[in-house]
């Protein structure tokens, strides 16, 4: 295969974000290329009549479904403000009734697919096990993780009526005291712990058919020391054999440092579409965009990723799209 096929084959395993509320050149150029998603930040929406125009000249520009994403949590992860509703931080409807979690999940998915959204990259479903934890704290439903296996499945179902939902960050990314954004956090629990509490709210999750599960940039020495799972086969082995996971698998931003300053965006990338990744979401620059897309195409055509192991993973993604990409 030559370059040039090559880089056609991998543009659908991206995931994108720009700045502005326009779309950039550089984003409706991958747009039109093939990317097979876009993430939107607070950074380009603003009414839902503005966030769904938007929405739709990124639709026009694309060769076919693209799938349009936004991480509308509730809470301090709120994306959406101007003119949508206050959803609450899971942490404050943790004593909800799972019937009550649903019905929240079902009203905020209605009003994200109303603003022309595909994916809701939510719920959390770590479980806040580490009071010192920087970024997850009232993110989660709670430090109990039956808790947050009951409850998670609930928003997921009641969201999944409307968008497709993404459980988050797998394998749990609960109990770490560093932020991925800005550093790489390490657990050295064993396996047997993680399977008691980690990796319980992701058997519901499952269970409750939640189409998409994101990784984490968290190294698990149980698992793959050294390596984050978002690069590592024997997370999503664990994923997929164990916990039964069929649907589409996207990694948290490669952008973040903890995978840009340890790996470097192109380099993890590779590792990651290799171990069993499906998407990537690379959400800032079009510099890593591009780049990520020449070290895909090289391993490609250099065997380093088999290409059958990129055309399961657009099969994956084209079954996502084909229920979820809807005109706007």
């Amino acid at each position: 295969m030559n370059a040039r096929d090559a880089e056609a084959l991998v543009r659908p395993l991206l995931w994108i974000g720009f700045d502005g509320r326009i779309p950039t050149p550089e984003a409706a150029r991958l747009v039109h290329q093939g990317v097979s998603g876009v993430i939107l930040f607070a950074r380009n929406v603003g009414t839902p009549d503005e966030t769904r125009t938007l929405i739709r000249e990124l639709k026009a520009v694309a060769p076919g479904p693209l799938l349009v994403s936004v991480d509308q949590e509730g809470g301090r992860v709120a994306r959406l403000t101007e003119g949508f509703s206050r959803f609450p931080a899971l942490r404050e409807i943790g004593d909800r009734t799972p019937d009550e979690v649903r019905e929240i999940g079902r009203s905020l998915g209605a009003e994200v697919r109303g603003a022309g959204f595909d994916i809701n990259l939510a719920p959390v479903v770590d479980v806040d096990s580490n009071p010192a934890n920087p970024v997850i704290g009232d993110r989660s439903f709670s430090r109990d993780p039956e808790v947050v296996a009951r409850l998670g499945a609930a928003m997921i179902e009641g969201l999944e009526g409307h968008v497709a939902a993404c459980a988050k960050h797998f394998p749990g990314h609960g109990d770490t005291d560093k932020d991925s954004h800005y550093d790489l956090p390490r657990l050295a629990h064993g396996l047997e712990r993680l399977r008691a509490c980690e990796l319980v709210p992701f058997k519901a999750a499952v269970a409750a058919r939640v189409s998409c599960v994101m990784t984490t940039h968290v190294v698990f020495d149980a698992l793959d020391p050294g390596t984050p799972a978002t690069m590592s086969a024997a997370a999503v082995r664990l994923l997929r054999e164990e916990i039964g996971f069929h649907g589409v698998c996207v990694s948290d931003c490669l952008e973040m440092k903890a995978i840009s300053e340890h790996f470097g965006c192109g380099k993890a990338a590779v590792r990651a579409i290799a171990s069993g990744v499906d998407a990537l979401l690379v959400s800032h620059t079009p510099a890593a965009q591009d780049d990520v897309v020449t070290r895909l195409a090289a391993a490609v055509c250099d065997g380093t990723i088999p290409e059958g192991r990129v055309r399961e993973a657009c099969t994956r993604i084209e079954r996502l799209a084909r229920i979820h990409a809807r005109p706007v």
